[in-house]
């Protein structure tokens, strides 16, 4: 490969890059996550009798823009018909818009799909608790987890505390709904009857199994050994959970700057009898809205803004890339990122007690909701300015400390908090528990911490923690070789931090794992030398192929081999043909979501990544060959 071509397709990302960048320093591409959010968005200001007409009509106009042919909507382009959900949610939405009637064309046919797939019954269970808090529903239904649960001490087998952080922020405003059977239609709430194929009383399928029913009946153990009055536990128990909101509210009074749990706190709030004008539901839809961006023109509500992921991703591998130090968008980008460290105790220390403050959280305004891969994400950006200033210094221990002192017990590294991982709740009758309840050690965050450790601090290779990271990588590489990466779209994700990480604390690349995973990659690569992995992979707990090539994963692949082999391989080769070609493609793959947050239920197209991984790739390609 001639040095020049590879050297002018980095010059045009690093441009681009330096010109997107915003004023404050950090880069505020889309987190884009289809088209709930922006349905959601209808639902809920027409609830609350925001009469916003002008976002109003542009979310409904970004949503017309991505129906199917047969009617649909998608979670992700090569989903076989279309899926229910988002058709459902879209049809609410335009209807309750007021600005589309059940007679036009694409509601009729949205129409016609969801009755010939199962109706409404068939969507998400999240989908469903938000029909019934509209009124949507037969009858108001319980939600299957008593709000008592919150009172159970952490001494007690199970409590509210080992659920994973992003689970909790659902769960407590879904256990004060539950407990006052809530739900608000409005005068111009449209009537989704004729959605509904099966007619039962009861569009909650709570399908109670025998493992269940003993999760259950632990919980209700558990409370009957409260002492007090039942009528006084339960309202304890509802004032707690109101607490439990209220203490992690935002600056922008959005609830850990998530949009699921701020639009169902905003709810819960009202179940509790505060008024639609209050000043905390005020301040929650304010900060919701200041969430929208724009993408292709059409204005798309967030789930959460990913500022700091972007920013930290995108100053290292600008470093990588061979943008100086001292250059102003890195300079601007680093203190961006110091101003975003966090110095609260959040909801981490509960697990991991004794432990200060150092983490980084992911959206721009998060600041108690700290993650291992933001924080390792951005130590590697400031790693180069620790030993000029004190400052960065100083940010780097604590950041460095609190990083390392959240190693799980199995050897591994979770997202947010430590040792949250009770298979118990996997039994439970709630949709896509694994991804909502859990959070355990995965080969995506445990790989990249340790490529962290091993190439970015001055840590010996054989440390006790060390090995216990890379015992946890060795115990789980799949049958084929590769890894499960459990925040992007999926083995091959998994296998570029694995195989990253075991190479940067000195692994040999002739080692069986890593020549098995190696082969793995091999195997699965496009004849157009790209790479091309589906959203099924996480549904079908296997690899499962896109049948086309998609820039990011073409450049976690080719990434995983660069730092394996000494010289390039024709795969490599092949690999940086393709990526060099792909960074100017506009089609469907360059959209595809090839990150995750439920499978089955949540993708994420990150925006930034079809700059990110490239560089980085092509990058280190130039370095090292």
């Amino acid at each position: 490969m001639k040095k020049h071509h590879v050297n002018q397709h980095l010059k045009h990302i690093v441009n681009t890059l330096h010109n997107d960048q915003l004023s404050d320093g950090s880069w505020g591409y889309p987190f884009d996550t289809g088209i709930s959010t922006d349905a959601y968005m209808i639902i809920l200001l027409r609830t609350l009798g925001i009469n916003d007409e002008e976002l109003i009509m542009e979310l409904t106009e970004r949503i017309l823009s991505k129906q199917e042919k047969n009617g649909s909507w998608k979670l992700f382009y090569d989903e076989d018909e279309g899926n229910v959900t988002p058709t459902a949610e879209s049809y609410y939405a335009l209807l309750y818009s007021g600005y589309y009637t059940k007679k036009d064309e694409p509601l009729r046919k949205a129409k016609e799909y969801i009755v010939a797939h199962g109706g409404i019954e068939k969507a998400h269970m999240f989908t469903k608790v938000m029909l019934a808090l509209t009124g949507q529903t037969p009858k108001t239904t319980h939600f299957p987890i008593p709000v008592e649960f919150i009172l159970l001490p952490p001494s007690f087998p199970i409590n509210f505390f080992d659920i994973s952080s992003f689970g909790r922020a659902n769960l407590a405003p879904l256990m004060i709904l539950g407990a006052n059977k809530y739900s608000k239609k409005t005068k111009k709430s449209p009537d989704l009857s004729d959605l509904y194929v099966s007619r039962s009383e009861d569009l909650f399928d709570w399908t109670e199994t025998r493992e269940s029913k003993s999760f259950f009946s632990t919980i209700e153990q558990g409370i009957k050994s409260i002492i007090g009055l039942p009528q006084h536990i339960h309202s304890l128990a509802i004032q707690r959970a109101k607490q439990y909101m209220l203490d992690r509210i935002e600056p922008d009074g959005t609830f850990y700057s998530y949009f699921s749990a701020t639009f169902l706190m905003i709810f819960a709030l009202m179940s509790l009898g505060h008024s639609r004008k209050d000043p905390l539901i005020v301040k929650a839809v304010r900060g919701l809205k200041a969430m929208k961006c724009k993408i292709d023109g059409h204005t798309h509500m967030q789930y959460t803004t990913a500022n700091v992921w972007n920013t930290s991703l995108i100053s290292f591998t600008l470093q990588r890339a061979g943008v100086a130090t001292d250059d102003l968008t890195l300079v601007k980008a680093n203190e961006y990122l110091l101003s975003r460290q966090q110095d609260k105790y959040g909801d981490w220390a509960i697990h991991n007690p004794g432990i200060p403050p150092g983490g980084w959280g992911f959206s721009d305004i998060n600041t108690i909701e700290p993650d291992v891969d933001d924080t390792t994400a951005s130590l590697r950006a400031i790693s180069p300015y620790v030993q000029q200033h004190s400052r960065y210094r100083h940010s780097w221990d604590k950041g460095v400390y609190w990083v390392t002192s959240m190693q799980n017990s199995d050897g591994g590294w979770p997202a947010f908090e430590k040792n949250v991982d009770k298979k118990i709740f996997n039994l439970l009758p709630i949709e896509g528990a694994r991804f909502l309840l859990a959070d355990p050690s995965s080969a995506d965050l445990t790989g990249r911490t340790l490529e962290f450790l091993g190439y970015y601090t001055n840590m010996p290779k054989n440390t006790k923690m060390i090995d216990r990271g890379k015992e946890w990588i060795l115990n789980n590489q799949e049958k084929d070789g590769s890894w499960y990466g459990r925040w992007g779209i999926c083995y091959i994700y998994g296998t570029w931090a694995a195989i990253t990480g075991l190479m940067a604390l000195g692994e040999d690349g002739s080692n069986p794992t890593i020549q098995k995973a190696v082969n793995w990659l091999k195997s699965i690569q496009n004849k157009d030398g790209g790479w091309g992995e589906s959203c099924k992979s996480d549904t079908n707990n296997t690899y499962t192929p896109l049948r086309a090539s998609n820039v990011t994963q073409s450049a976690w692949a080719v990434d995983t081999l660069i730092s394996v082999h000494d010289k390039p391989t024709p795969e490599i080769q092949a690999g940086i043909r393709y990526l060099m070609e792909a960074i100017y493609k506009d089609d469907w793959t360059v959209d595809y979501p090839v990150g995750q947050g439920m499978g089955g239920g949540f993708y994420i197209h990150y925006h930034s990544y079809k700059y990110i991984f490239p560089l980085l790739a092509l990058a280190n390609y130039e370095r090292k060959y």
